[in-house]
């Protein structure tokens, strides 16, 4: 499992992590951490007003931390860091797999993990570099990979001029691939190839739909 951060040493290179925690949890006086869980539950699990539908900004983080399957965590690494942070992330994805959960209810594992050392320029160029070096390893195992800080000028899907992946730090969140995600795939075609593989004719439906409706 992921351990708690080690003292600072700066001559460590080691992945810097706070042991994953779940919503249930008692909350971590670490502000970052506070600041990333409220993040989710005041934001994510909520309606917005420009957001183009009915329904929480992110009905499936919603859904995964009423089952208690959402895991948060922060790391303290640099915008110098990319392999610390590369390694980090990538180990996630293995810990993704371990989070307890009711047979059936595996697709809703997340973790959430905030990177408040990489607001800057460089660090948030950092994080883009290691969330495009593990797409094709996150899209072969049937997993998400988002990416998401202040000035995300990402549109949503429902309301072009809404901007749903800003949050009050960089931020990279790891899901299951679901079939809810046909919106995704309908617009990125290398998403499109690993959800119907998936999903098979059910998805190509779900696909179609979403594509005519675009």
């Amino acid at each position: 499992m992921l351990q708690p951060p080690a003292p600072s040493d700066a001559s460590q290179s080691a992945p810097r992590l706070t042991l994953l925690q779940s919503r249930t949890d008692e909350w971590a006086d670490d502000a970052s951490m506070s600041l990333l869980r409220s993040w989710v539950e005041d934001y994510l699990m909520c309606s917005h007003q420009d957001l183009g539908r009915a329904g929480a900004v992110c009905p499936f983080t919603k859904q995964a931390a009423k089952i208690n399957t959402v895991r948060f965590a922060i790391s303290l690494s640099g915008a110098d860091e990319e392999q610390s942070i590369f390694c980090l992330v990538r180990s996630c994805f293995q810990e993704l797999d371990q989070i307890p959960c009711k047979p059936g209810m595996e697709h809703f594992r997340t973790i959430i993990v905030g990177f408040p050392m990489c607001e800057n320029t460089e660090g948030l160029a950092t994080l883009a570099r290691v969330q495009k070096r593990l797409k094709f390893y996150s899209l072969v195992r049937f997993r998400m990979i988002g990416y998401m800080f202040s000035g995300s000028d990402a549109p949503g899907l429902w309301n072009p001029n809404f901007r749903p992946l800003r949050s009050p730090m960089p931020v990279l969140a790891i899901r299951y691939l679901v079939e809810q995600d046909a919106p995704f795939a309908a617009r990125h075609p290398l998403l499109a190839v690993p959800y119907l593989m998936k999903f098979g004719s059910t998805g190509l439906r779900r696909l179609w739909h979403q594509k005519a409706s675009q």
